[in-house]
């Protein structure tokens, strides 16, 4: 058995159901752990042939790299950066995309206890200038996209800190230092650190900038334990097989990469499938799970909005035993087509960039379609009122993590140089999600929207996402978000921002209000229902991909309250 994560289980062993799981797993560091030596190194060493990564775009390049190749490319990559002045403690962006130099670099940043920030290529200009002085960023990588590379050069005379810019790819930049070009000199070779140098448990790894309802983006810090907490992500939700093929669409910019690209995947003994695509196009997605033989997949339920409209039965899908999604709540139309096509079952999960997975349906546990499963063992979970006290089951309160008895892995130390909002974060003794859920009589907890997305009218509190999942039941609804709109009657008027599907969006948009409105009429409870439509042509989405009502809100704020019509 090649998977290193029996050592770090407190007692390894099978479990045989949920609740064993939650009483009985439990995770267990090692002194001075460092994910590149003592789990890239381990594999290199014990298993030197062991695969790693498969990696393709859609230039026709492919690679597939062992761990003995991941370990000298990444000893080569420390080597270079520390001849770039890089050292320990310091900051470094990689604005890299799906770039297989992404899984050479993270590691080769771990070696020498650098603090990585991986970037979405989606930032501009002001994104660029506010991060980089934020978190005092030393070195930035990109790879060779000259429109990511012209934002980051406009921003390079109000970041003062940045003392290098590094580009990947074949495209050389005039100002920039070539990776490849210099790297590739360098020898394969990069001692562990000891003395000052050494990394520690406690040591800051891991820095990403996460985007909030409002204001600027925080700065969610880990550290060199962070990776363990994603054994359970990997092992006991994802269900990643042992030599198996993992693949999770995310761009490396933002932090589902670090729970489904490389950490808890490497450790339980998968190799990662690596698609550097321009766009999703449903039928090459398909094709690549049926050609490459993927054993686990893991996607947003916005990906699987696209992939369950595509006949499924034209691909084989036999090999891969788990489908997984995160990042939005899944409703249950999609998981009941994905189903009756497939005859496998979405397990969903939850967890946010400060922490790894916080619920999720774990191992075979039964699905309930549209709760985010129940919580992981390695968290201590409850639903708090706004005072700190537990609510009762099947009542609506912030999801909270205790964190008075010890400090769980994988879950931020703190957000960077910030002490006030790292105290508000922990205020109480609990980490606050800042997410509203309900915990069901079985224990499955059931999301109901940020703080601020619950929208109050006529004395009712109405789940954004409950009127979602109704409106997306009709085939003309592709995506939409369910906002309240300010109003004199109720409080709050619910709103549906609708982008439509193709073969609807030619319709008529009164036509289409009308039919949509009766839908949602003759599907949930008139409160509920949309009183306002609007067609847009895409919603508004973080760097993430998540859906901001916020923006939806603040864009609609003072607008005319005449526009609500529809008086029920």
């Amino acid at each position: 058995m090649s998977s290193l994560f029996h050592e770090f289980l407190v007692e390894d062993r099978e479990f045989t159901d949920y609740d064993d799981f939650k009483k009985n797993c439990r995770l267990k560091t090692i002194k001075d752990f460092n994910f590149a030596y003592d789990i890239v190194d381990r594999y290199a060493s014990d298993f030197p042939g062991k695969r790693a990564l498969v990696w393709l775009d859609d230039n026709g390049e492919e690679y597939t790299f062992t761990f003995n190749d991941i370990s000298r490319e990444s000893k080569r990559a420390a080597y270079w950066l520390t001849s770039k002045g890089i050292k320990k403690g310091d900051t470094v962006m990689l604005v890299l995309r799906r770039r297989y130099e992404w899984w050479f670099l993270m590691p080769a940043l771990h070696r020498i206890g650098a603090i990585v920030i991986p970037a979405t290529d989606q930032l501009l200009k002001s994104d660029f200038e506010y991060r980089t002085n934020a978190a005092d960023v030393k070195m930035i990588i990109s790879y060779d996209n000259p429109h990511v590379q012209e934002e980051i050069e406009k921003a390079m005379p109000k970041s003062p800190t940045v003392k290098t810019l590094v580009t990947v790819g074949k495209i050389k930049r005039e100002g920039w230092d070539s990776f490849h070009e210099e790297y590739e000199r360098m020898p394969a070779e990069f001692p562990r650190p000891v003395g000052e140098a050494a990394t520690h448990n406690e040591d800051p790894m891991l820095l990403y900038f996460t985007s909030g309802t409002s204001g600027y983006p925080k700065m969610v810090l880990q550290n060199f334990d962070y990776p363990i907490g994603h054994i359970m992500t990997a092992k006991y939700w994802q269900c990643v097989v042992e030599d198996g093929l993992h693949l999770t669409i995310a761009e490396t910019g933002w932090a589902k990469a670090t729970w489904g690209k490389i950490y808890g995947q490497w450790i339980c003994g998968s190799a990662e499938f690596v698609y550097d695509m321009n766009m999703l196009k449903p039928d090459k997605m398909l094709t690549l799970i049926s050609k490459y033989g993927l054993t686990t997949f893991c996607a947003p339920p916005t990906v699987y909005r696209f992939l369950v409209r595509q006949d499924l039965s034209k691909y084989d899908l036999s090999k891969c035993t788990r489908f997984s999604t995160a990042g939005e709540a899944l409703n249950d139309e999609v998981f009941n087509k994905w189903f009756q096509q497939t005859g496998k079952k979405i397990y969903e999960g939850y967890g946010q960039s400060e922490s790894t997975v916080i619920c999720g349906n774990f191992m075979e546990s039964p699905v309930k379609p549209g709760s985010m499963g129940r919580p992981n063992p390695m968290y201590d979970v409850e639903v708090l009122d706004p005072n700190g006290k537990p609510v009762p089951t099947g009542e609506v309160g912030e999801l909270c993590i205790h964190v008075e008895n010890g400090h769980p892995y994988g879950l931020l130390t703190g957000y960077y140089k910030d002490v006030s909002l790292t105290a508000a974060a922990f205020d109480g003794g609990v980490y606050h999600t800042g997410d509203n859920v309900y915990q069901d009589s079985d224990g499955y907890v059931w999301f109901v929207g940020r703080t601020d997305d619950i929208i109050k009218s006529s004395g009712y509190r109405i789940s954004p996402f409950e009127v979602e999942s109704i409106l997306q039941k009709h085939p003309a609804v592709l995506e939409c978000a369910v906002t309240g709109v300010e109003d004199p009657k109720r409080g709050m008027a619910v709103k549906a921002t609708i982008v439509l599907s193709d073969g609807y969006q030619d319709r008529d948009p009164k036509e289409m209000e009308i039919e949509l409105s009766t839908f949602a009429k003759e599907n949930t409870a008139m409160y509920k229902c949309p009183r306002i439509f609007e067609f847009v042509k895409e919603l508004p989405k973080t760097v993430s991909g998540k859906i901001r009502r916020v923006e939806i809100r603040e864009k609609d704020n003072g607008k005319d309250t005449d526009k609500i019509k529809q008086d029920f």
